[in-house]
């Protein structure tokens, strides 16, 4: 127990030593010679240099481990920060680039439905006009549409030539029918009486079943009576309510004959 409290207290182990050198020293009770004491003292503080060199080194080691703990502790946890910032960056960058993807499929969709508009402007539609159901291109629908404002706003010359232009640039078109019949009354509001007659035979002849054809017969009787021709609008009038009975012209043209009379 003594040697256990020695390592444990260095000075005590000290003072311990230098009583017992004290009691040594003293003739009457000395155990020892004074070379033998001298030899004993040197080595029991030996011991205790020794023991205290050890516990200053051991302290000093654990001082040491625990420096070292807590910088590799404090590495590691600035490892973490800088991993989670970089998570955070990375999670960042990931949304904008599904940002990114979503507008260019916004713009690529949009930029494929351009592309489908232009495409149709060019392609041929179906057109229903006088009960009648074709193809067309839009540039026919887009001229056929201009000339029939011009006649509509009260421009009858130019609507005139406008149709005019229309059937010779697209004879097969579906919409010359219809152009000829606004044509011929384009020419009778300009009283050009003859070539309007001419258009609404042309109309009759390609289309006789065209639900203006009625219209056109009663146009043409309209036209011979303004040239003076009451034999031939005479005809013409009987002609339509032959062919055209149930027609709402046939009513006109009734009341027309009933005054040539």
């Amino acid at each position: 127990m003594a040697r256990v409290s020695l390592l444990l207290c260095p000075r005590a182990l000290g003072a311990a030593a230098l009583a017992a050198a004290a009691c040594w020293s003293t003739p009457s009770y000395a155990l020892f010679e004074d070379s033998e004491a001298r030899r004993a003292i040197l080595e029991m503080r030996q011991r205790v240099d020794a023991l205290t060199q050890a516990s200053q080194r051991a302290g000093e080691r654990s001082g040491d481990e625990v420096s070292q703990l807590r910088r590799s502790l404090l590495d590691l946890q600035m490892q973490i920060e800088a991993l989670r910032t970089e998570q955070a960056t990375l999670r960042g960058q990931n949304e904008q680039l599904l940002r990114d993807v979503a507008e260019l499929q916004r713009r690529q969709k949009d930029m494929a439905q351009g592309v489908d508009e232009r495409l149709r402007q060019f392609e041929p539609a179906t057109v229903t006009l006088d009960g009648r159901e074709f193809r067309a291109d839009p540039a026919e629908k887009r001229d056929f549409e201009a000339a029939l404002a011009l006649f509509r706003a009260g421009k009858f010359g130019e609507a005139s030539n406008a149709f005019s232009g229309f059937v010779r640039q697209y004879p097969q078109s579906g919409y010359v029918p219809s152009a000829r019949f606004w044509l011929g009354n384009a020419q009778y509001a300009t009283r050009d009486y003859k070539e309007a007659i001419n258009n609404f035979k042309a109309l009759l002849s390609a289309a006789p079943d065209h639900a203006r054809a009625p219209e056109a017969a009663l146009s043409i009787a309209n036209c011979q009576i303004e040239l003076k021709d009451t034999r031939a609008a005479r005809k013409t009038l009987e002609d339509l309510l032959r062919v055209y009975p149930q027609s709402e012209a046939a009513a006109a043209a009734k009341e027309r004959l009933a005054r040539l009379k």
